[in-house]
């Protein structure tokens, strides 16, 4: 392999730069009809990107809303059921102290029968 001259290596640079001038200017203009038809299809993709995006979000945030709804319901049927319990506890023992009541009462009452 013969190593290449200056002029060699010169020439092969300016050929190098012709080649990549001509490639740039192979390439089509922005008012070109294909260009502004490629540009009109991205858009259009984006913007059905950007719909269902939308719409994702939308989704997550009535599944938000669902499930805090069920978590207040869920909430509310548990306080109710401990004012239930609470109350069924009160009520339980108003009725054994009244038994209690009654039961002491009904001792007094004999031991005044047998004086």
């Amino acid at each position: 392999m013969k190593p290449k001259d200056f002029n060699e290596r010169l020439s092969a640079a300016k050929d190098a730069k012709q080649a990549m001038a001509a490639k740039f200017q192979q390439r089509p203009a922005h008012d070109d009809p294909a260009v502004v038809q490629r540009r009109i299809a991205r858009a259009a993709v984006s913007a059905a990107r950007d719909v269902r995006v939308a719409e994702r979000e939308a989704k997550r945030l009535a599944e938000n809303a669902r499930l805090a709804a069920e978590r207040e319901a869920l909430a509310a049927d548990h306080a109710a059921q401990e004012e239930r319990t609470a109350a069924e506890q009160e009520a339980s023992q108003a009725r054994l102290e009244a038994e209690r009541k009654a039961a002491r009462d009904a001792r007094y009452a004999a031991r005044k029968a047998r004086q």
